[in-house]
């Protein structure tokens, strides 16, 4: 590792708190997919805000995919010190069978998310600067990769989220201007 590198970390202070930090937000995402699922009508599940975006059952199914597919194997990877292998969210060949039950979906989300949280708990913080080579971004540390792994997580949630309240956002007549940021059908 450069100098350079090392000295784009984070203190060590602030290194201690972020396995706890990730661990508490990716320990939420199932519980929330799990009520979604479970809760909201497949029809509003399968709605996409525009064409070129995804419905959340989409997103739903890739952070899934990523879960098996992408972050559980890079964590693994760092610990192995071996070098991190590209993941292309199109690929079939790690895609688990698809279902229109999302309760389904959410469940094989939770399950796998147990799995890796813990092998997330066998990491320390002097394992966080720990580094392999990725296909696109060449060489990352596992502090970076679990920065990424909570942001991603986040991301396809608030997706999801704003996904569903398309409907609601339309039909919200003159509090509409509020979900100005929002609103799927506005932004074009």
């Amino acid at each position: 590792m450069s100098l350079a590198h090392l000295a784009a970390l984070p203190q060590n202070r602030d290194m201690d708190k972020l396995i706890p930090r990730v661990r508490e937000v990716l320990s939420t995402t199932p519980v929330r997919w799990e009520a979604l699922a479970g809760s909201i009508q497949l029809e509003l599940l399968r709605r996409r805000p525009t064409p070129d975006d995804w419905s959340a059952l989409e997103c739903l199914q890739h952070i899934l995919d990523t879960e098996i597919a992408a972050f559980g194997v890079r964590l693994a990877a760092f610990m192995d010190g071996r070098d991190l292998t590209a993941f292309d969210p199109d690929a079939a060949d790690f895609r688990p069978e698809l279902t229109s039950d999302p309760s389904t979906l959410a469940a094989r989300f939770a399950e796998a998310r147990a799995r890796n949280l813990a092998a997330l708990a066998a990491v320390v913080s002097s394992d966080l600067a720990r580094t392999a080579n990725h296909p696109e971004y060449g060489r990352v540390t596992l502090h970076e990769m679990l920065n990424e792994w909570v942001g991603h997580d986040l991301m396809h949630t608030v997706q999801a989220e704003r996904a569903l309240m398309q409907p609601f956002v339309v039909g919200s007549g003159k509090w509409r201007g509020t979900f100005a940021d929002h609103d799927a059908e506005a932004l074009g």
